[in-house]
């Protein structure tokens, strides 16, 4: 029988604050049974193993990367959405590196919880939303995403593993890349490449 209290939701929160310690990728059934205070099995009865409990925790993840986009982003558009994106993408990978890193890398995910997940679509309906402010259409739209995701995850990457050990901050670089990226999408290129 279920312990009194345990969900699945429960259960996924607790595996993920284990990641944003540990690291998603040390993640195991036994470690987050015993932060619950549950013998391993209980947990089966909520998810069906390790690889559903991380995919459960980048669904949540991405629910709370999402919202805290939206929320810093809200009635802007232009430089000051994109710098407001950025900062919150960073932010949140700092605070919740675990958690962070599951919106980052492949997971299996059940596809009917991945169908009932509204927070990977929203991330990319902002993200379109935001670039459109720059005047941009498709395919440029899909090219713009993937600059964005990956200068900013390479950035956090970096940061996260030490990687900027020079004498200029990672903000004053940090700010300077958003700067950057600003003019970058206003003056996108024509046309497909050569």
């Amino acid at each position: 029988m279920a312990r009194a209290g345990l969900t699945a939701e429960r259960v996924t929160v607790a595996g993920a604050d284990l990641a944003d310690e540990v690291g998603l990728d040390r993640v195991t059934m036994s470690e987050v049974a015993r932060r619950l205070g549950v013998k391993d099995a209980s947990l089966y009865t909520h998810v069906r193993n390790v690889e559903d409990l991380r995919g459960r925790i980048a669904l949540l993840a991405a629910d709370e990367k999402t919202v805290r986009i939206a929320e810093a982003t809200a009635g802007l558009a232009g430089k000051e959405a994109l710098v407001a994106y950025a900062n919150a993408w960073r932010e949140f990978a700092h605070e919740h590196p675990g958690r962070y890193m599951a919106t980052q890398v492949p997971i299996t995910i059940d596809p009917e919880l991945a169908a009932k997940a509204t927070g990977p679509r929203r991330a990319v309906e902002l993200t379109y939303s935001m670039l459109r402010a720059y005047g941009l259409g498709e395919p440029d739209l899909t090219d713009a995403v993937r600059v964005l995701r990956s200068t900013f995850h390479g950035f956090v990457a970096l940061e996260a593993a030490g990687g900027f050990a020079h004498a200029r901050t990672p903000q004053q670089t940090w700010t300077r890349t958003l700067d950057a990226l600003h003019v970058l999408l206003e003056n996108w290129p024509e046309g497909e490449p050569a």
